[in-house]
């Protein structure tokens, strides 16, 4: 038994006619199948009675018009029969509509399911399995980055001449030499700040002088590779991230990509290298300026003469304290280009996304410095420096 049925918009607009014998139906479309008729066609498709059929053909022989709106609506039934088991054909369709029908069925994106209302010791465990396997994924592809930034480097160590010698300058312009006014002011602050704190404490027992060798050791060995690594971290990472993470959004890595040019031999090296080379150098810097300004409190509030804390500073202080800081600043530079690259590399095409990724490039550039900060200040102990 055979059954008929006219449905969709007024006029040429967009129709369907709906013929079904038994288990089997087609579905003819035509007219203008396009988002100004896509609310009757709605409709007119949620009106026709689809259940039981074991095959259905699409007949899009009559379509004179077809849109995204339109090629969504025919995807829908179509993904809606096929879910219920019917063996679904279409055909007529025009090369034209044809591909926008597979455009729509490809780009097709499942819509994210409704939050469940868990109770909260299950959703606190949840958000950290979550958190974990997110930071693990990160961790894996920054592992990934190093490998390929270490292959170009070495091939950059057989042909020094693919180095951009003119980009590393300006690198290491950008971030050593333009970052000497915050790097000597907060190092200063800081010397100041510790003499002033290790006078108090040693005041109480008559220690005073011993303030020299607090300022000396804590600025050498920790605080001045520190205070500089924060900074770098803060003002250059995040920097590197920002550019490379622009020329992602503009598409401009993707036309370096299609001429030949490698982009991590371009963008990357440079940025490392140039950190690398800078960081030992501020922190060269930080210390003397640390130094001076914890000589400067001790002068005020203690009444010890510059000679007299340098001469203290020399019988306090061996040379492995600044060899222990000095030692680290390399390292740290290595890391805080890295993280800021990789960073930028991970932006997506959107400006919210640079944002996004400029924030983690400085977080996880200072908690990664910290954490190796904690087991290279172990390790020059354990061995006696």
């Amino acid at each position: 038994m055979a059954e008929d049925t006219d449905q969709g918009g007024s006029g040429a607009d967009g129709w369907v006619k709906f013929r079904r014998s038994d288990r089997d139906a087609t579905l003819s479309l035509g007219g203008r199948w396009t988002v100004e008729n896509a609310g009757a066609l709605d409709h007119a498709l949620g009106a026709l009675d689809l259940g039981g059929l074991t095959r259905a053909e699409f007949d899009l022989s009559a379509l004179t018009a077809l849109d995204t709106a339109g090629a969504w609506l025919i995807w829908r039934t179509d993904s809606a029969l096929r879910g219920k088991k019917v063996d679904v054909a279409v055909t007529g369709a025009k090369p034209a509509h044809a591909s926008l029908l597979e455009t729509v069925a490809r780009q097709n994106v499942e819509p994210p399911a409704a939050p469940r209302h868990l109770n909260p010791i299950v959703a606190l465990v949840t958000d950290i399995g979550e958190a974990t396997v997110e930071v693990s994924i990160n961790a894996r592809d920054l592992l990934n980055f190093l490998g390929l930034t270490i292959v170009s480097w070495a091939r950059a160590v057989r042909r020094p001449g693919r180095v951009r010698i003119a980009s590393l300058t300006s690198q290491m312009e950008s971030a050593g030499l333009r970052a000497l006014p915050i790097v000597g002011l907060l190092a200063f602050l800081i010397g100041v700040v510790t003499a002033y704190q290790g006078a108090d404490q040693l005041a109480r027992f008559g220690a005073q002088i011993f303030t020299v060798n607090i300022v000396g050791i804590g600025i050498l060995r920790e605080m001045g590779i520190l205070i500089t690594a924060i900074i770098v971290a803060g003002r250059s990472g995040s920097a590197f991230t920002a550019q490379i993470g622009t020329m992602k959004v503009n598409e401009e890595i993707d036309a370096m990509r299609t001429i030949g040019i490698d982009p991590v031999e371009t963008l990357v090296l440079p940025r490392v290298i140039g950190l690398v080379i800078v960081m030992p150098l501020l922190t060269f810097y930080a210390d003397i300026m640390g130094i001076v300004g914890g000589a400067v409190q001790a002068t005020m509030s203690l009444d010890i003469s510059f000679l007299h804390f340098i001469r203290q500073l020399k019988t306090a202080v061996h040379i492995t304290s600044f060899w222990v800081g000095i030692t680290k600043a390399p390292l740290f530079g290595f890391i805080i280009a890295l993280v800021g690259c990789f960073e930028g590399f991970m932006v997506t095409r959107s400006a919210e996304s640079v944002g996004r990724h400029t924030t983690k490039a400085v977080v996880e550039a200072v908690f990664l410095v910290i954490v190796f900060d904690a087991f290279l200040s172990i390790f020059f102990s354990s061995i006696g420096w």
